[in-house]
């Protein structure tokens, strides 16, 4: 029951509340580059969307598979639990900056942020459910691929948009940190069907958070 309030009061923060950092971005550099013009600010504010999603995305992951660690009888369930929530918090922390971000470029999170929220969590719950080392390979693959498109990102930002290229570079070692700690902790690769069905569905979150 505690898991399940738990799991309960992530979404409700995730989805509702204003979220808040718990580090600042280390990377953010002095405020005191050219104006965006319109243009660029509303492409930015439309990359920062989808990255916003996808944190939101994360959270419902992380407390998934923590839940589904937790209710399953495999050895070492505590820690893994443990680990997953602590990626869980630091992802956060990325949630926190690219939602300030969009405040500050005028725009505004995904309207379907329930639903990549629900989405996201059964995939998490799915995952978990095979047990620690596929639990841990989907952290691995799923980094993996949120690296790449954090890398994409940072050449279509505006070159003026120095702010949005520093959160989304200290995402970006974030984001490698986790996939190579979950590695170290017993991952298990996964099947190369399972990466495309990953990548796909990342393809279609994106290019629908993009613009709504």
């Amino acid at each position: 029951m505690d898991s399940l309030l738990i799991a309960a009061d992530s979404a409700l923060r995730t989805l509702f509340a204003q979220p808040r950092a718990t580090r600042p971005c280390n990377t953010l550099p002095e405020r005191d580059g050219p104006a965006l013009s319109d243009d660029d600010r509303k492409l930015s504010g439309a990359l920062m969307r989808v990255n916003h999603v996808g944190e939101v995305c994360a959270q419902a992951l992380y407390t998934a598979q923590a839940l589904a660690a937790r209710q399953s009888n495999a050895p070492g369930r505590e820690p893994l639990a443990r680990q997953l929530e602590a990626a869980g918090r630091e992802e956060t922390d990325h949630l926190a900056w690219t939602r300030e971000r969009l405040d500050e470029l005028g725009s505004r999170p995904s309207l379907l942020n329930p639903l990549w929220y629900a989405g996201a969590f059964g995939i998490g719950l799915v995952a978990g459910r095979f047990g620690p080392g596929v639990s841990l390979g989907f952290v691995v693959e799923t980094e993996r691929q949120v690296e790449a498109h954090l890398a994409s990102h940072m050449e279509r930002l505006p070159a003026a948009d120095q702010d949005s290229k520093a959160i989304v570079a200290q995402m970006k070692a974030d984001e490698a940190r986790h996939a190579r700690e979950a590695q170290r902790a017993g991952a298990v690769e996964l099947p190369a069907p399972v990466k495309a069905v990953m990548r796909a569905a990342a393809q279609i979150m994106t290019t629908v958070a993009h613009r709504i």
